[in-house]
């Protein structure tokens, strides 16, 4: 094999010239397009990641709100219960106490109407104890009289009721 100069060197300037050629009318250009892809794809990058770091807070954001919102909730259900067993307090409280009162003018209500039938009673006895003495004055009283006036006492008494 034989090397010949002068193929080689029109070759290498072949080379030279089309390298020239292809910079400047072919590699700029293709380089430019490289370049602002590049550029395109790293303002992508950046916006993703700044949207991925927006996401985040928004959800750190969203957890925290859920957080107070769950513990509103459970003070609300808290409280609820707490006035609840209060309000059972006080009605259990307002039903004894008129429960109490229920008794207590029961009580009274009795004692009148026992006191109102005692006074009756001294009343009728007073009368009837009067009523027997007349009759006894009236007649000059032995067993045999003193028991018929006993038995028409009960027999006025039982017609009176």
């Amino acid at each position: 094999m034989s090397f010949n100069w002068t193929t080689f060197v029109i070759q290498l300037v072949s080379f030279g010239l089309l390298f020239w050629f292809l910079q400047r009318k072919a590699f700029g250009p293709l380089l430019g397009i490289m370049e602002k892809r590049r550029q395109a794809i790293q303002e992508q990058l950046d916006s993703a990641s700044n949207n991925r770091s927006d996401a985040e807070r928004l959800i750190e954001e969203q957890k925290q709100a859920l957080q107070q919102a769950r513990k509103e909730a459970y003070d609300i259900i808290e409280q609820a219960k707490s006035t609840g067993s209060k309000q059972a307090e006080d009605i259990v409280i307002a039903a004894r106490n008129e429960s109490n009162r229920l008794k207590e003018d029961a009580v009274r209500d009795i004692e009148t109407e026992k006191n109102k039938a005692v006074a009756s009673l001294k009343a009728q006895v007073s009368g009837l104890s009067v009523l027997i003495a007349s009759k006894i004055i009236e007649k000059q009283v032995d067993e045999q009289t003193q028991k018929q006036l006993v038995d028409e006492y009960l027999q006025e008494v039982g017609n009176k009721s």
